[in-house]
Parts: structure tokens; C-alpha cells; sequence
């Protein structure tokens, strides 16, 4: 642990996770071939938002205790904001980056992806849809549905503190009643939300009472612990084999959309495994070999929406070159993995400026704070030279 609100464990694999998710969105990816969705009926998405419950919980408790329950409930109420406003900055760039696609004719889906048809036919309907998350362009849908467990925060951390079986049937009682919740949301289309909120709250909560409510080490040490990782490891190595030599087509959008069981036990499986790492300390050393990784995971957000806009570029450029015959566009293995570079490469040297920026903005305000405590403070009348000067 590198603070009380902050685990290394935690942010390594968001670092990788967001790494992920910058190739997955490559279709000429090298490394995408690799990563969990090849293997498992699950992929990043519930990793990253299974982190999101385990960071929130940590960051709202440890506020809490240090202050006070009012300043992490507007803390995180301030985060939604910021998640938002995040959301319409990366929906601004979705729509700029299809305006360029259509303007440099590069024959590409994500064209219609970054709703820029919908934005020529109507730019003003379309903007107040975008606002009020009717339509959510590409890449940025996925930060509606943060925002809203942003605000749920406050909510869910005490109950899960204070009645941790209540959380949990609850949660699953909204999973089960997701899809016809949906159509209570604000959308021009079923498609409009790419990640329900109430059923991928219950991966998000999955998270939280991980933080809340951890497995003990006596648990871990323990014969059931050893059963359940041996089933874990056959569960996990059945679902690649049928994802390696049995599946013939992609899964439908809405088993991803609406959180199906496949994908929850799929992931189960997987994160028991993981949580066995982390306890024998596997996950702690590698993770001190890859800062750079680190970085990545605290600074979120801000890689999130630079991994959208980098991967929409190479995505694009790959499909532009495979068109003017510079390879053989997806299957030239070369470009993608020089593709998978520049998105890594990006993604640190991103990661590490913004540290660096938000370290030295904080210690300014430490210099400035400290030089205000060293002032004097006056009191009573002002000398007689310093109010005529005032008086002049």
C-alpha cells in the first residue's frame, strides 16, 4: 500500500487495464490478440469498473475518517461533476476526430461511430442529446455510467460498511431487473447506453465490498481458499478453450451491455485467481518494477480519455493505409504492433508529464501556504507612516 487511500496493487492493474483498452480499440492491434477478451467471456470493462468500487470505497473512507462523512459526500459529488464534464470533452474530440476521418475521406466505421453524420444533419439537437446523454458518441459512453456511481458513492460505501448483506441483495435484486430499468433511462435508442448502470452496478459494488469487506489472510491460508483456486484455474482454462477453439462468432451486444452471468462468472473466476497473486505478494513486486504503469493507474481519467483519442488516430491511420496499399491492413502485424507502441508510449509519457504537473501544482500551494503562515499578523491601529501612505 502506498498511502492509506491508495493501493499499489490497485493502480498497477488500472495502468494495465487502461493500456488494454487503448489496443482493444485498434482493430489492427498485434497486442489485442492477447489480451483477456481472447481468453474469457469477460474483458477489461469489468476489471476497470470492479477497480472504480475498490478505489471509490477506499477514497470515501479514508476522507471520512480523516474529515468528515459531509466532505466525502462532496467529494464525490464533485467527482460526478468532473466525470462528466470529462465525458463531454471526450465526446467533443469523438465528434472532431469523425469530422477529420470524413474530411480526409478515410473509408472507416468510426465515422458513424463518433456520431459526426448525426451532428451534420442536426448540430443543435444533437448537442443538447449529448448533454442530457441521449446519445453518447463512441468511446465516451462508458463515463456516463461513472458518473452515476460517483453519486451513488455516499449511498453504497456506509451500507456496505453497515449492512454488507443488504448491499449485496440489493445489488443483485437491480441486476436481475436491469434490462427493463433501462428503458427508464435517457436515450434516443436502446443502443444510447453501451454499459447499463443497474446491471454494471453490480460489478461496481463487487468492488466496493471487496474494499469494505476483505478475505482475511486466515481465509487465504485456509484448505477452502486452495479448493476454490483449483476450480478457478479449470473454470478459467475451460472458458479459453471454448473462446479459442469453439466460439465461431462474437457474443451479441447485449450480454455485454446488460452484465450477463457468463461474463460475472467468467470474471469471478479470474479476479480469485488474481486476489491469490496479490496475497502471495506476486502482484506488489512486479508492480514496483513498472512504475511507469503505476503512473498510469493514478492519473485515470486523464489516460483514459488520451487512450480514446489515440486509439480512434491509429485505428484510423491503420485503415488509411491498408486503403492506399501501404499494408495489408488488419493482417500486417508490423504496423499494429508499431500501432500498439505509440499507444504505450503515449499513455506513459502522458501519465508521467500530468504526475509531474499536479506534483508541482501542489507543492506551489505548499510554498504559498507556508510563506502565508510565516506573515505577520497586525493588530490594532496601523503605525502612523502606513495609514498615510493608505490615506495618499
Amino acid at each position: 500500500m502506498t498511502s492509506p487511500t491508495r493501493s499499489l496493487e490497485v493502480d498497477f492493474f488500472r495502468g494495465i487495464v487502461l493500456l488494454i483498452i487503448a489496443v482493444d480499440h485498434i482493430t489492427g492491434s498485434v497486442l489485442s490478440r492477447f489480451t483477456l477478451h481472447q481468453y474469457a467471456f469477460c474483458d477489461s470493462a469489468e476489471v476497470f469498473v470492479f477497480l472504480g468500487g475498490y478505489a471509490s470505497a477506499a477514497a470515501y473512507t479514508a476522507l471520512a475518517t480523516r474529515r468528515s462523512d459531509s466532505a466525502a459526500r462532496r467529494r464525490f459529488f464533485k467527482r460526478s461533476w468532473e466525470i462528466y464534464r470529462a465525458y463531454l470533452f471526450t465526446a467533443f474530440l469523438m465528434l472532431i476526430g469523425g469530422g477529420l476521418l470524413m474530411a480526409l475521406k478515410i473509408d472507416t466505421p468510426m465515422v458513424q461511430y463518433t456520431e459526426w453524420p448525426a451532428f451534420l444533419a442536426r448540430p443543435a439537437g444533437l448537442v443538447v442529446d449529448i448533454a442530457l446523454l441521449r446519445q453518447q458518441p463512441y468511446l465516451s459512453a462508458v463515463l456516463p455510467m461513472y458518473s452515476v456511481f460517483a453519486l451513488a458513492v455516499p449511498v453504497i460505501v456506509p451500507l456496505a460498511q453497515k449492512r454488507p448483506v443488504v448491499a449485496v441483495f440489493g445489488s443483485l435484486l437491480v441486476w436481475l431487473a436491469a434490462m427493463p430499468l433501462l428503458r427508464f433511462l435517457p436515450g434516443t435508442y436502446g443502443e444510447a447506453w453501451s454499459f447499463n448502470p443497474f446491471a454494471w452496478q453490480l460489478m461496481f459494488m463487487t468492488g466496493v465490498l471487496a474494499r469494505i469487506q476483505p478475505v482475511s489472510g486466515t481465509f487465504h491460508a485456509g484448505k477452502i481458499a486452495r479448493w476454490l483456486t483449483a476450480g478457478a484455474i479449470a473454470l478459467a482454462l475451460t472458458f479459453a478453450f471454448f473462446k479459442l477453439f469453439l466460439e465461431t462468432q462474437a457474443p451479441p451486444g447485449y450480454m455485454k451491455q446488460n452484465l450477463a452471468t457468463l461474463r460475472i462468472v467468467s470474471f469471478a473466476a479470474i479476479a480469485w485467481i488474481v486476489a491469490r497473486a496479490v496475497y502471495a505478494g506476486w502482484v506488489a513486486r512486479l508492480a514496483r518494477r513498472l512504475p511507469g504503469i503505476v503512473t498510469i493507474g493514478q492519473q485515470g481519467l486523464v489516460c483514459f480519455i488520451a487512450g480514446a483519442c489515440v486509439s480512434l488516430v491509429l485505428d484510423s491511420a491503420l485503415r488509411a493505409m491498408g486503403v492506399l496499399g501501404l499494408g495489408r491492413y488488419p493482417s500486417h502485424w508490423i504496423l499494429g504492433l508499431i500501432a500498439d507502441g505509440i499507444a504505450i508510449a503515449s499513455l506513459l509519457w502522458l501519465a508521467r508529464f500530468w504526475a509531474d504537473r499536479k506534483a508541482a501544482k501542489a507543492a506551489r500551494a505548499k510554498v504559498a501556504e507556508r510563506q502565508a503562515s510565516r506573515l505577520p499578523v497586525m493588530k490594532g491601529p496601523l503605525p502612523a507612516h502606513i495609514s498615510n501612505r493608505r490615506d495618499r
